[in-house]
Protein backbone atom coordinates (compact mmCIF):
# COMPACT_ATOMS: atom_id res chain seq x y z
CA UNK A 1 0.00 0.00 0.00
CA UNK A 2 0.65 3.60 -0.73
CA UNK A 3 -0.23 6.83 0.27
CA UNK A 4 0.57 10.58 -0.60
CA UNK A 5 0.27 14.35 0.66
CA UNK A 6 0.44 17.32 -1.45
CA UNK A 7 1.02 20.31 0.64
CA UNK A 8 0.84 23.91 -1.03
CA UNK A 9 0.63 26.69 1.49
CA UNK A 10 2.54 29.55 3.80
CA UNK A 11 5.48 28.44 6.10
CA UNK A 12 4.33 29.82 9.88
CA UNK A 13 7.49 29.47 11.21
CA UNK A 14 11.37 29.52 10.10
CA UNK A 15 12.98 26.17 9.55
CA UNK A 16 14.15 24.55 12.81
CA UNK A 17 17.40 22.15 12.51
CA UNK A 18 18.27 19.49 14.96
CA UNK A 19 20.42 16.03 14.69
CA UNK A 20 19.20 12.35 16.03
CA UNK A 21 21.20 10.48 18.31
CA UNK A 22 23.14 8.92 15.22
CA UNK A 23 23.65 12.13 13.54
CA UNK A 24 20.82 12.14 11.26
CA UNK A 25 19.92 16.29 10.21
CA UNK A 26 16.01 16.62 10.70
CA UNK A 27 14.12 20.34 10.13
CA UNK A 28 10.80 21.04 11.42
CA UNK A 29 8.59 24.07 10.20
CA UNK A 30 5.18 24.10 10.24
CA UNK A 31 3.01 25.24 6.88
CA UNK A 32 -0.18 26.76 7.05
CA UNK A 33 -3.02 25.94 4.15
CA UNK A 34 -5.82 28.27 4.24
CA UNK A 35 -8.93 28.39 1.79
CA UNK A 36 -12.63 30.61 2.14
CA UNK A 37 -16.30 29.74 0.89
CA UNK A 38 -19.37 30.80 1.78
CA UNK A 39 -21.63 28.17 4.11
CA UNK A 40 -24.78 26.95 2.94
CA UNK A 41 -26.81 29.94 5.20
CA UNK A 42 -24.56 33.10 3.41
CA UNK A 43 -22.11 33.13 5.83
CA UNK A 44 -17.99 33.67 4.95
CA UNK A 45 -16.43 30.71 6.30
CA UNK A 46 -12.53 31.17 6.73
CA UNK A 47 -10.61 27.73 7.05
CA UNK A 48 -6.73 27.27 7.90
CA UNK A 49 -5.15 24.00 8.48
CA UNK A 50 -2.01 23.29 10.25
CA UNK A 51 1.08 20.86 8.85
CA UNK A 52 3.83 20.40 10.91
CA UNK A 53 6.44 19.16 8.51
CA UNK A 54 9.70 17.13 9.01
CA UNK A 55 12.42 16.70 6.53
CA UNK A 56 15.66 14.52 6.47
CA UNK A 57 19.37 14.58 5.50
CA UNK A 58 20.28 16.69 3.19
CA UNK A 59 16.91 17.94 2.52
CA UNK A 60 16.96 18.92 5.96
CA UNK A 61 19.81 20.82 5.55
CA UNK A 62 18.52 23.14 2.52
CA UNK A 63 15.33 23.46 4.40
CA UNK A 64 17.57 24.34 7.25
CA UNK A 65 18.59 27.27 4.89
CA UNK A 66 16.14 28.08 2.99
CA UNK A 67 12.64 27.94 4.71
CA UNK A 68 12.08 30.68 6.23
CA UNK A 69 8.30 32.10 7.67
CA UNK A 70 5.80 33.94 5.08
CA UNK A 71 7.53 32.17 2.48
CA UNK A 72 5.05 29.09 -0.15
CA UNK A 73 6.57 25.97 -0.31
CA UNK A 74 4.85 22.54 -1.72
CA UNK A 75 5.64 19.71 0.28
CA UNK A 76 4.98 16.36 -0.94
CA UNK A 77 5.20 13.42 1.44
CA UNK A 78 3.18 11.09 3.73
CA UNK A 79 1.03 11.60 6.39
CA UNK A 80 2.50 10.55 10.30
CA UNK A 81 -0.13 9.77 12.66
CA UNK A 82 -0.19 10.19 16.35
CA UNK A 83 1.16 7.95 17.96
CA UNK A 84 -1.44 7.48 20.51
CA UNK A 85 -4.56 8.80 18.80
CA UNK A 86 -4.00 7.17 14.89
CA UNK A 87 -4.99 10.90 13.86
CA UNK A 88 -3.80 14.66 13.50
CA UNK A 89 -2.37 15.73 16.81
CA UNK A 90 -4.97 17.69 18.91
CA UNK A 91 -4.18 20.24 21.04
CA UNK A 92 -6.36 23.65 22.69
CA UNK A 93 -5.74 26.96 21.84
CA UNK A 94 -5.03 29.83 24.46
CA UNK A 95 -8.69 30.94 23.10
CA UNK A 96 -10.19 27.50 24.42
CA UNK A 97 -10.90 25.90 21.15
CA UNK A 98 -10.08 22.72 20.00
CA UNK A 99 -7.14 23.05 17.49
CA UNK A 100 -5.48 20.40 15.08
CA UNK A 101 -2.11 19.66 13.42
CA UNK A 102 -1.40 16.97 10.85
CA UNK A 103 1.92 16.12 10.81
CA UNK A 104 3.80 15.32 7.20
CA UNK A 105 7.08 13.74 6.62
CA UNK A 106 8.39 15.56 3.24
CA UNK A 107 10.00 13.14 0.52
CA UNK A 108 10.07 16.86 -1.62
CA UNK A 109 10.02 20.46 -0.63
CA UNK A 110 9.79 23.10 -3.53
CA UNK A 111 9.86 26.45 -2.94
CA UNK A 112 7.35 28.61 -4.88
CA UNK A 113 8.10 32.30 -3.11
CA UNK A 114 11.03 33.83 -4.53
CA UNK A 115 13.17 35.70 -2.40
CA UNK A 116 12.03 39.09 -2.96
CA UNK A 117 8.65 37.69 -2.32
CA UNK A 118 8.94 37.53 1.35
CA UNK A 119 11.22 38.86 4.06
CA UNK A 120 14.16 36.87 5.54
CA UNK A 121 13.58 38.51 8.93
CA UNK A 122 10.05 36.53 9.63
CA UNK A 123 6.84 38.15 7.80
CA UNK A 124 5.37 40.26 5.52
CA UNK A 125 5.36 39.39 1.65
CA UNK A 126 3.94 36.10 1.17
CA UNK A 127 2.33 36.06 4.23
CA UNK A 128 -0.17 38.05 3.88
CA UNK A 129 -1.46 37.02 1.08
CA UNK A 130 -3.08 34.67 3.98
CA UNK A 131 -4.64 37.72 5.27
CA UNK A 132 -6.55 37.42 8.66
CA UNK A 133 -7.14 33.85 7.72
CA UNK A 134 -3.54 32.75 9.60
CA UNK A 135 -3.86 32.98 12.96
CA UNK A 136 -0.87 34.79 15.21
CA UNK A 137 2.04 32.66 15.86
CA UNK A 138 1.62 32.39 19.24
CA UNK A 139 -1.62 30.10 18.54
CA UNK A 140 0.76 27.47 17.28
CA UNK A 141 2.14 25.06 19.56
CA UNK A 142 5.17 23.88 17.80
Amino acid sequence: MYHTIIVVGNVGRDAEMRFTPSGQAVASFSVATNRQYTSSNGEKVKETIWFRISAWGKQAEVCNQYVKKGMKVLVEGRLTADQETGGPRIWTGKDGSTRASFEVTAGTVRFLSSRGEYDAGGGGGAQEDAGDMMPAEDDIPF
